[in-house]
């Protein structure tokens, strides 16, 4: 009896070494596949959570993350079993925008997000809109007022950034404006509560709350 019971210590013992690095390891293969991992470490007790990818904590740094949307959706989709995310990116590329200095914690089911988004990368993403500053930041939405040009005329032109049934969706404050309605992002697992921003040197930096499911 006394030897299987140091049996089961040893083997847990063994786990509490080895299992972390190895699930930091698994992670940072991953990350890799779309960007610069700076360092990557994952801790759990007992660690032998990890067989069941259950973390009790999990902290990123990357350089760089290039992705699709529906990428950094599965990235996301799999820190749900992760009590707590601690992840940072110093340059973030969505599709056609670039988000500097992003970063994302995730304590429970609650997860937030924050990322700068200057000016020169706003235009290369959306050409025809320059001069975009928040306006108006309150009740969970975000008010965006920029230049827009079309056919050689030039106007004012607001637009609102908001969570819509647990999506977060962006609309032109004009008539009809529903009708040109854009999803940014949604995912069945993460509803997305509320956004908001502050002016910063060169553009501005957003602010996110969301639940995982």
């Amino acid at each position: 009896m006394l030897i299987a019971v140091g049996v089961v210590v040893l083997v847990l013992v063994v786990a509490q070494i080895v299992l972390p690095g190895v699930a930091a390891q698994e992670l940072r293969d991953d990350l890799e596949q779309s960007g610069t991992v700076l360092s990557v470490k994952v801790s759990s007790f007992p660690a032998i959570k990890l067989l069941w990818h259950k973390a009790d904590r999990v902290v990123v740094r990357m350089g760089q993350y290039r992705a699709p949307v529906s990428r950094l959706r599965q990235t996301l989709d799999g820190a749900g079993d992760t009590a707590s995310l601690d992840a940072s990116v110093q340059e973030l590329n969505l599709g056609p925008l670039t988000l500097r200095d992003a970063t994302l914690l995730k304590r429970g089911n609650d997860l937030t997000g924050s990322a700068t988004v200057t000016q020169d990368d706003l235009r290369s993403a959306v050409f025809f809109l320059a001069d975009v500053q928040p306006v108006a930041s309150g009740n969970g939405s975000l008010t965006l007022r920029g230049t827009a040009s079309f056919l050689g005329l030039r106007a004012a032109v607001n637009a609102t950034v908001a969570a819509r049934d647990g999506a977060l969706v962006v609309a032109p404050d004009v008539p009809f404006g529903g009708i040109a309605t854009l999803t940014l992002f949604s995912d069945p697992h993460i509803q997305v509560q509320s956004v908001s921003a502050t002016d910063v040197p060169g553009g501005f930096r957003v602010s996110a709350r969301a639940i995982v499911q």
